[in-house]
């Protein structure tokens, strides 16, 4: 693997990271938002196990592993609406939504008319 390719790795990965950091801000007033954080692997660790084809090859770049949903507990903020749940803790609350059940952790309910 050239540097530049080694280079360019890095930078599809900071790439990578800023979208879910701007995705992340962007939805920082939507309610039942969860976070998200991309998570690294170093090309290295990937090349010594044997999961690389770059097997024993050394400084050829990093990746990212995965962008993992954070569940941790949000802020509960009190409301004038009566129908407004908050659930504290870990769940979701279950909907019907077109005929398919569907999960979420919005508590802004409101009657159907």
């Amino acid at each position: 693997m050239s540097t530049f390719q080694t280079a360019l790795s890095g930078l599809q990965a900071a790439s990578t990271d800023l979208q879910v950091m701007g995705n992340n801000i962007a939805n920082a007033n939507t309610v039942g938002f969860k976070q998200s954080n991309a998570q690294f692997a170093d090309a290295y660790a990937s090349a010594i196990a044997g999961t690389s084809p770059q097997y024993g090859q050394i400084g050829i770049g990093t990746s990212v592993q995965t962008v993992a949903q954070q569940f941790s507990q949000g802020n509960i903020q009190t409301s004038a609406n009566p129908l407004d749940i908050a659930i504290n803790g870990q769940g979701f609350f279950q909907f019907n939504y077109d005929g398919a059940t569907v999960y979420g952790r919005n508590g802004q309910f409101q009657i159907d008319k």
